[in-house]
């Protein structure tokens, strides 16, 4: 896409003259084999006394002498510039935190086709030098952006000035030039200083995980030309229609789901190519940025096709977006090989530091680590001294102990995870309360509305989703069974022409219709508690959202048990899935987001104004 600017109209500031100094012809390689060829240009009298470079490449002559022939106002008019800023660790070392780099070589090879100059500029760090460039990438990891790093070193958010770049164009007879950039002001310089910008051509964007968070700042704050949404972006529509088609296959793998205890490949390559890791993933990495509804929504349709699936994908999704709220450098680190890194989380029991220099060191077995066969990290919880902490480390450093057998859930294989004076880096480790708040280090980074959001919210959502995902298949197995049952002993030909039998259908589709009305009451609340900031809901909010999920999980499990009641002895078979989905959900509602009793007690109090005992609530 091409941005025209407006006509070219004379400019006031004088620039002094500048004059060519030297030519020279450079032979260039790149990395990837691309060749070209370059005149070098050096200049006297240049205003700020640095030894920038032109490099005309191409046919410019040509591209010089056709502005001549043009009218100067016109689109289209002049050879094709950039003006590129010195960028020692992206043009030299490949770093992959800026775009500069690859901005170099697409440039040289689109000016080269079409004739023009390069204007290699000593302007490291957007003005402020090398040092200070790396200073505030340090700052950076700490959460800040691009230009609130420059702004607490005391520079400015770009301190760059193209002076000296007009008196290089003018000298070489460049009066009239197609601006290759994405950034505003290097056209509004121009201008300014005599140089007629007819037309401002948006290079590529140079995407990666590292530097997404810093092209979506200049975007956000510079107004520069970049489109960073992912092109295979999906509506929530589209999300959770991919979700819908992967539901048959789910159920034809339930009973392999349990029997392996883990998920088997075929699911885990099918969740993938769907891109429902994705969900909460932040645009800014790669990831589609989705709202809670559409997360909540996604975990309750996997929970029709294969209740343990579903706990495994909400607590999978619902980790990257944990990780999202960490610092910069640790999200360099996972997401360095994608937008959907998979992590195990577990806090119970919590687990030992200690300090030792440069981290810590941690001891502890942590139970019931949700997503941890699928995983390449895990978040343990740990204490220090009074201070709570989450550790992020790779599942290579820690062990893997096989000890979920269970009743129900079988298919998620949430095992445990051990370990003994694990060293972990300091900034691998962040603070519970600063993780868990409205206000985290990646809510500085990512402006998804999502990262706003306090961790247990999300924490809370899970089972519930999971436990009335379930209900509703198993209203769907009832209905289809007692059209076609025929019950021993009795006169009908078939279960549903026994009023009794139709009583029992209407109550448990019933109870499923009222754990969906609960449903739909809790995430009412989390939606509108997202439309102030801070995002924070009230007491008598928390009271209303979690009451409410409690007697959806309720209204989910009575409803199953109902309908087993009336299924006959078959059902029981354990190749049959409605006993499957029994269990499942039986185990889900002694998950603590769908205890009841405790619920009602701190709903209770919460409701009446009487304030919560128990802060986790």
């Amino acid at each position: 896409m091409t941005v025209v600017s407006e006509p070219f109209t004379p400019l006031a500031v004088a620039v002094a003259a500048a004059a060519i100094r030297s030519r020279v012809t450079v032979p260039l390689r790149f990395p990837d084999g691309f060749v070209s060829t370059a005149e070098v240009l050096t200049f006297h009298g240049l205003a700020d006394g640095k030894e920038h470079l032109l490099l005309a490449l191409g046919a410019w002559e040509q591209a010089l002498l056709d502005t001549d022939v043009q009218d100067p106002a016109m689109p289209g008019a002049g050879p094709l510039v950039r003006l590129h800023s010195e960028c020692l660790t992206g043009d030299v070392f490949g770093s992959q935190r800026c775009d500069c780099g690859p901005q170099l070589r697409e440039a040289v090879e689109e000016i080269s086709a079409t004739g023009g100059f390069l204007l290699y500029l000593r302007q490291e760090g957007r003005g402020i030098g090398l040092y200070p460039k790396l200073d505030a990438y340090a700052l950076q990891d700490t959460g800040l952006d691009t230009y609130e790093a420059n702004r607490a070193l005391g520079h400015g958010d770009d301190e760059r000035d193209y002076t000296a770049a007009a008196q290089m164009l003018g000298a070489i007879g460049a009066t009239t030039v197609r601006l290759l950039t994405n950034n505003p002001d290097k056209a509004a310089q121009l201008r300014v200083l005599g140089i007629g910008v007819t037309e401002q051509v948006p290079t590529g964007v140079h995407l990666s995980p590292a530097n997404r968070g810093y092209l979506a700042t200049k975007r956000d704050h510079t107004a520069h030309t970049l489109d960073l949404a992912p092109a295979d972006l999906p509506s929530d529509e589209e999300m959770l229609a991919r979700v819908d088609a992967l539901v048959p296959r789910l159920r034809e793998r339930a009973e392999e789901t349990e029997r392996i205890r883990r998920l088997p490949d075929a699911t885990m390559a099918d969740l993938k190519e769907a891109d429902v890791f994705r969900v909460l993933s932040p645009k800014a990495v790669g990831g589609f940025g989705m709202g809670v509804e559409t997360y909540v929504e996604v975990v309750r349709r996997v929970g029709r096709g294969c209740p343990s699936t579903a706990w495994t994908v909400g607590h999978l999704i619902e980790h990257v977006w944990m990780l999202s709220r960490w610092p910069r450098d640790v999200q360099d680190d996972v997401f360095a090989d994608g937008p959907a890194p998979l992590a195990a989380a577990t806090g119970a029991p919590v687990g030992q530091a200690v300090k030792v220099p440069g981290g810590y060191s941690i001891t502890g077995r942590w139970t019931f680590a949700s997503g941890v066969m699928h995983s390449e990290w895990a978040l343990l919880a740990v204490q220090h001294g009074d201070a709570r902490l989450q550790c992020l480390v790779p599942m290579s450093d820690v062990e893997l102990l096989d000890v979920w057998h269970t009743a129900g859930l079988r298919g998620t294989g949430s095992n445990d995870i051990q370990a003994e004076g694990l060293f972990v880096p300091e900034y691998r480790t962040l603070d519970w309360a600063l993780l868990s708040a409205a206000d985290n280090p990646g809510s500085r980074i990512h402006p998804d509305p999502i990262i706003h959001t306090p961790l247990a919210t999300l924490l809370n959502l899970v089972a519930p989703a999971a436990a009335l995902g379930a209900a509703e298949h198993a209203v769907e197995l009832f209905r289809e069974r007692v059209l076609v049952r025929k019950v021993k002993n009795t006169a009908e030909n078939r279960q549903a022409d026994s009023p009794l039998a139709q009583a029992r259908f209407s109550h448990a589709y019933g109870l499923v219709a009222t754990a969906r009305l609960q449903w739909d009451e809790a995430v009412r609340v989390i939606t509108a508690s997202h439309q102030r900031r801070p995002m924070a809901m009230t007491d008598h909010e928390r009271a209303q959202f979690r009451l409410a999920l409690a007697l959806s999980g309720k209204a989910s499990a009575d409803a199953v048990r109902h309908i087993m009641a009336g299924s006959g002895g078959s059902a029981h078979r354990l190749s049959h899935p409605l006993q499957r989905i029994q269990r499942d959900v039986d185990v889900l509602l002694n998950h603590p987001t769908l205890t009841l009793d405790p619920i009602l007690e701190q709903a209770g109090r919460g409701l009446l104004g009487l304030g919560f005992t128990v802060s986790a609530f």
